[in-house]
């Protein structure tokens, strides 16, 4: 996926990356494990400062994805194919990791000349199939894409030196029409700093500050949220051409347990294409092999018949040593993303309008994906994670850490997806460039139209996490690709517009009148 230059983001200097766990193979597959275990064995100090300092911790590869903004529609599959190839690529790496410490810690080069090596001539045969499928139908290949194949490490030393202190929140999240906007500001780290290894437990699973597999979350990733300073800023001015009405459809919040781990948008065709679980409301039969014409076959969750659009959004799962129905599946505990899915207690999806213009109808089957699920690597110039607790949401919205409510508050999930439609187009090669979000003022540039715009709430009773000596405990975290570590900033929506009985129309005539709709 890649950026799109008419958001409206201001890029942070420093990426989110705190990895200070691998892959290890155990269990029914692959969990994440403790990086000084070998140090621990050894009764050898100077093996013991090798394994601590000396071990790769993650394995960082540029995304593709966000590069490629012009595919020919003929191409589009085999890329999409190759690009969950990549994903899946990375995934094998850590494996390979993982089951290889002996060797890393007697040879300080094998990461290097056995999987990282390895890794960059799987990824150049796999970036140059894409070239060939681009240009066997007449598209032009930019060569250099070719650069991104290497990949790099760091060091658990290095992951440390990365985390130490906290994780801060900076940046500016811009307001606009964007709910819940506003700067983000850093607020006090509690118990930051060094990351301290726990037990071992729930067959094998590593506690502790590294999260219950391992790949996060850390104590780092979670703040006290009363005592953050209030970071919201205000909505822009509305104009008396302003669209001010709302409608809201009802769908429910996947009681029914409707998952899976694929995504339609950027891997159709692909099983498992995202590595990790969706909720799902509305449209009920949305999966990797889905399209356009079965997608209208799907029945609805909705209580609007006419509403079969596809809302789906990663699982939040609670870390508490229980597992779930996916423990030694791909896409969960294969993957590291484990621990007990948690249903929302509410999901509200409410279309609303600009503070400057009327709207128009959102086409057909248009696609839609706000916020970044690779942000580690990305860094957050895509970010649209918008974290919060009951009671504080018009005060406090928080994009690289979770939140730790207050007894009795609930923890908060806002989306507010671009508003802004190129009026053309129902996708784009990196499923950004055909929307983008409105400027400071409210306004779609660029011969931008507006649309309606989807922001969503999602409300879960989340046991408050403890940090002690900087382990975290109880940590909650949204489900994620193996190498974003668990980052509260790779919270992202994907959302399908599929309606039927016009009633893309009415969501529009709604918001324009100035309506209250549901």
């Amino acid at each position: 996926m890649g950026r799109n230059t008419r958001k409206r983001r201001t890029p942070l200097a420093t990426k989110a990356i705190a990895a200070s766990a691998a892959l290890a193979l155990g269990g029914g597959g692959l969990i994440w494990a403790n990086f000084y275990a070998s140090a621990h064995e050894s009764n050898s100090a100077q093996n013991t400062t090798k394994a601590a300092t000396g071990q790769v911790a993650t394995i960082s590869c540029p995304d593709v994805g966000q590069k490629l903004t012009n595919v020919p529609a003929r191409a589009q599959q085999g890329v999409a194919t190759e690009l969950a190839n990549l994903d899946k690529q990375i995934t094998e790496a850590y494996a390979r990791l993982a089951s290889t410490r002996q060797a890393q810690t007697n040879d300080t080069n094998f990461v290097q000349n056995a999987i990282v090596g390895p890794l960059k001539e799987k990824r150049a045969a796999t970036i140059d199939r894409i070239r060939i499928d681009i240009q066997r139908v007449g598209g032009s290949f930019n060569s250099s894409l070719a650069q991104l194949a290497a990949c790099t490490t760091l060091t658990a030393d290095q992951a440390n030196q990365t985390t130490a202190g906290g994780q801060q929140n900076g940046g500016q999240q811009q307001g606009g029409q964007q709910q819940n906007g506003g700067q983000q500001q850093g607020g006090q780290q509690q118990n930051g700093g060094q990351q301290q290894g726990g037990q071992q437990q729930n067959g094998g699973q590593q506690q502790g500050s590294n999260g219950q597999a391992g790949n996060g979350p850390t104590a780092a990733d979670f703040v006290d949220i009363t005592k953050v300073q209030p970071n919201v800023a205000a909505k822009p001015r509305k104009t008396a051409n302003a669209s001010t009405g709302t409608f809201t459809t009802r769908c429910g919040v996947n009681a029914n347990r409707n998952f899976n781990t694929d995504n339609v948008i950027v891997a159709p065709g692909v099983a498992n294409g995202a590595h990790h679980l969706h909720d799902y409301v509305g449209n009920q039969k949305v999966n990797a092999f889905s399209n356009n014409q079965t997608f209208l076959q799907g029945g609805t969750s909705c209580q609007n018949k006419n509403d079969l659009s596809s809302y789906y959004w990663p699982v939040v799962r609670v870390q508490n040593g229980t597992q779930d129905f996916d423990q030694n599946k791909d896409g969960g505990g294969k993957e590291g993303n484990v621990g007990k899915i948690l249903t929302p207690v509410s999901a509200q999806i409410k279309y609303v309008g600009s503070p400057t213009s009327k709207v128009v109808a959102m086409p057909q089957f248009l696609r839609i994906i706000t916020g970044d699920a690779k942000t580690t690597t990305n860094g957050l110039a895509n970010a649209n994670a918008h974290w919060s607790c009951t009671g504080f949401e018009n005060k406090v919205q928080l994009t690289t850490q979770y939140p730790i409510c207050p007894q009795g508050s609930k923890v908060v999930r806002t989306f507010a997806f671009q508003s802004c439609w190129d009026g053309q187009n129902a996708d784009s090669a990196n499923h950004r460039t055909h929307v983008a979000f409105a400027d400071a003022n409210g306004n779609c540039g660029n011969g931008f139209k507006a649309i309606p715009q989807l922001t969503m709430r999602l409300t879960y009773n989340i046991t408050p996490p403890t940090i002690q000596n900087g382990v975290v405990k109880n940590a909650y975290a949204v489900d994620g690709f193996p190498d974003q570590l668990h980052k509260a900033a790779t919270d992202h929506d994907d959302f399908i517009s599929i309606t039927t009985g016009g009633l893309a129309n009415k969501i529009a005539n709604c918001v324009n009148s100035g309506q209250r709709c549901q």
